[in-house]
């Protein structure tokens, strides 16, 4: 089987797989953009999670606490209430924690073109703590993250630790950050649909080499047409689709800089 159809394959039964997630759905703030990744040939998601807040209580006296050993007191994946995690902190019995966790998105990668453009996409939008990995069986892997956490403790041994005010500014902060994420997710989400375009910039990840040259042909010929005031004039039979092409390029040339990530 060639490479192509094992792609194929893999794709076919991710996406066919039962979802044992808590929720068992995709959620609502990211579906639209897992939808659009799985939309095409090139990309599928693996896991997502929109991003949460969390009020998770540990076991006592567990130096690597491990969620599986862990009770659920208050989980949500929109904003939260003082009151909500003030009932559910006073049913701990163990070490609570309070969390925000961001926005992640897994998306396993045709080639590892596909992989760089979905990096610069995911970095553009704020997502500066994304990556790439390759596994043994040549999986290519692009996780989107960002690192505005939040991760506070309230509670020892079912012992309350804080006052309500301080998990009023605590829930206050979580609230602000989920906020900020569902933001990023949605500029994420303008992005890739820029960077991608309605068929994937057709063969850009197939031959990339040749479609440089006449995205830098158009550049010059921009270049010429300048008038008296030194400013390009746009012809009118410039196209939106051009655009967006150049724009995928130079995402793609901005990825291969090195140390380009942390910019």
């Amino acid at each position: 089987m060639d490479d192509e159809n094992v792609f194929k394959q893999w794709k076919k039964q991710c996406l066919n797989k039962i979802d044992f997630s808590r929720k068992g759905s995709v959620d609502d703030d990211i579906c639209s953009v897992v939808s659009f990744i799985n939309s095409y040939d090139h990309y599928f998601t693996t896991s997502s999670c929109s991003g949460r807040i969390v009020l998770i209580d540990g076991v006592p006296d567990c130096i690597d606490v491990q969620k599986q050993n862990c009770t659920w007191l208050l989980i949500t994946h929109k904003k939260c209430e003082k009151d909500d995690v003030v009932t559910s902190l006073r049913r701990s019995s163990g070490d609570a924690v309070l969390k925000f966790e961001p926005c992640v998105l897994h998306v396993q990668c045709k080639e590892l073109e596909d992989a760089q453009l979905l990096h610069s996409v995911a970095v553009n939008a704020g997502f500066r703590n994304s990556g790439v990995t390759v596994g043994k069986r040549g999986k290519i892997i692009m996780a989107v993250r960002s690192t505005h956490c939040l991760e506070v403790p309230l509670s020892q041994k079912g012992q309350i630790l804080v006052s309500e005010e301080y998990i009023d500014f605590l829930v206050a902060a979580a609230n602000n950050k989920m906020e900020e994420n569902l933001r990023r997710i949605g500029r994420l989400y303008e992005c890739l649909r820029s960077a991608l375009g309605p068929e994937e910039v057709k063969s850009h990840l197939k031959d990339k080499q040749t479609d440089q040259k006449p995205v830098y042909k158009r550049r010059r010929k921009r270049m010429q047409d300048r008038d008296g005031t030194g400013r390009g004039v746009k012809k009118q039979n410039d196209s939106d689709s051009e655009d967006d092409l150049e724009c995928v390029i130079d995402l793609l040339e901005l990825s291969q800089i090195p140390g380009s990530e942390s910019q």
